[in-house]
């Protein structure tokens, strides 16, 4: 696998847009540079290439794969020359990325419905519509869908990279060797060649902090028992501040400062010099590993036959897009160990309801591949949006669908269930009753719950009288009745989780 991480986010606000011209008539080249000389999305401008002839643009294509949008002419060297080099691009280049806008001044030679259905193309357009301002609309629509395209990619990428180095750490049984691994992936997940280094906290109580360096990355091992006062700006000590008192990550924009608590409550902070500017899908990711290096942390002592099935996943515990706090981490938590007792009371044997509470923190863990600007969105989603928006489903369970791990099977099954409601009216499938599995009605019924006595930006929490009313009027509707039955003979229990673990 290829070292690089997330690449194709690592781009400044000055780096252009690719689009390539693909047309034998050099004024169209001329007339299309002109139309969109001033053209910006994203605060990028864009960077023109030329093709004169079909071949051409496809050794272009072959040559640059990040090119975002093909403006492509049907007639060249043949009346089809355009409509063949598509085939081309999607199967010989497997080039799925690059939007293909298919323009044509003889219409009658390529008609447009028999164009869009026979190959994979994202637009047509007759030349002679093409307006300034409709030739922007369409550019607009076009690098749109090459960006999601991009962060979905960009996401899966990344999570592969975060599960092989989590798979190592996971596989270091001494402290110290642990550690050294931890440094190690997060110089190369965080692309620096900077100072790593690993401090442990010994008295958080004192007035003047001290924060001593108990490992280092090579070439700076020679910091090992010097102060990382010592060693760092005071902009860069603040982070360390900052990260101590808030108990949370800090992302500067040339440096990073991980904070971590073992099982003995001891707090120790990762600071990543150096590590140049990331963009949401970078910070995302690096938090999920930072998540799972916690988690492991904390586990490094447990028994390692239950590691091996166990931390495989808790590593994605915060791998939802809305897991990137300590709040929300402790709401995957909280899901997890409520989804544990309800299953109990269902009738899960001790081993299934335990399964059942490392499997359930997963259920949103498809939300990584959904676009930023879709996952955060203020307002209303577009029905388009709202398609994108449910597919975190799917995409949830294809992510854990192919472990040959029967965990990871649970989880994949509950993130495709989660969304299905008692009376068929939910999504993916329309599931109705028994047809959805257990754990998947657990887990909605668990997931709902928590959310609704927690506190979240847009919401203060409901207080009991009102969640109550809430679950009764979707009993039967959302929800299993004899789950609300069980979660009401058990509300002071379940209740009592958010005060063992409370968001703040």
């Amino acid at each position: 696998m290829d070292d690089t991480l997330f690449e194709p986010s690592r781009l400044s606000a000055d780096t252009p847009w690719k689009v390539l011209i693909a047309d034998d008539e050099p004024e169209v080249h001329e007339v299309t540079r002109l139309v969109l000389g001033g053209f910006r999305f994203e605060e990028r401008p864009l960077s023109f290439l030329s093709a004169y002839s079909a071949a051409e643009a496809f050794e272009l294509i072959r040559a640059q794969p990040d090119i975002a949008v093909l403006l492509l002419d049907v007639v060249m060297e043949t009346e089809h020359a355009g409509l063949e080099i598509v085939r081309r691009i999607r199967q010989e280049l497997g080039n799925h990325r690059v939007r293909i806008v298919l323009r044509t001044g003889q219409p009658g030679q390529a008609p447009e419905q028999h164009v869009i259905s026979s190959y994979d193309i994202n637009d047509y357009k007759e030349k002679t519509e093409l307006t300034a301002a409709r030739f922007q609309t369409t550019l607009f629509v076009a690098l749109r869908g090459y960006r999601d395209l991009m962060t979905i990619e960009t996401s899966k990428q990344g999570l592969e990279q975060v599960i092989d180095a989590s798979a190592d750490i996971f596989s270091q049984r001494e402290g110290r060797s642990f550690a050294a691994k931890v440094l190690k992936h997060l110089a190369r997940l965080s692309q620096t060649d900077g100072i790593t280094l690993l401090c442990r906290i010994e008295d958080t109580e004192a007035d003047q902090q001290r924060y001593p360096i108990a490992l280092s990355t090579a070439p700076h091992a020679d910091l090992v028992g010097r102060e990382a006062g010592q060693v760092l700006p005071d902009s860069h000590m603040a982070s360390l501040n900052t990260a101590l008192h808030n108990r949370s990550h800090v992302f500067g924009s040339d440096h990073y400062v991980l904070h971590f608590i073992d099982n003995n409550e001891r707090e120790s902070l990762l600071y990543i010099g150096e590590g140049g500017v990331i963009g949401d899908v970078e910070r995302k990711l690096l938090e999920v590993f930072s998540t799972n290096v916690s988690i492991a942390y904390k586990n490094l002592h447990l028994n390692q036959d239950l590691v091996d099935s166990q931390l495989e996943m808790i590593w994605l515990l915060a791998g939802a897009a809305e897991t990137r706090s300590r709040e929300t981490a402790n709401h995957v938590l909280r899901v997890g160990l409520l989804a544990e007792l309800l299953g109990r009371a269902a009738g899960l044997d001790a081993k299934a309801a335990e399964n059942l509470r490392l499997a359930a923190p997963l259920h949103d863990i498809g939300k990584i591949g959904i676009p930023d600007a879709i996952l955060n969105k203020p307002g209303s989603h577009t029905p388009e949006e709202t398609v994108i928006m449910r597919s975190h489903a799917q995409l949830g369970a294809q992510m854990l669908g192919n472990s040959k791990r029967p965990l990871l099977q649970l989880a994949s099954r509950i993130c495709l269930e989660h969304h299905e409601n008692w009376d068929g009216s939910g999504y993916p499938n329309g599931l109705h009753g028994e047809a959805i599995s257990l754990e998947g009605r657990v887990v909605a019924l668990a997931d709902v719950f928590d959310a609704l006595g927690s506190t979240r930006v847009y919401k203060a929490p409901w207080p009991r009288e009102r969640i109550r009313e809430f679950l009764i009027e979707q009993t039967g509707r959302k929800f299993d009745p004899r789950l609300i039955d069980l979660l009401f003979d058990r509300w002071d229990d379940a209740e009592a989780l958010r005060t063992q673990y409370p968001d703040t």
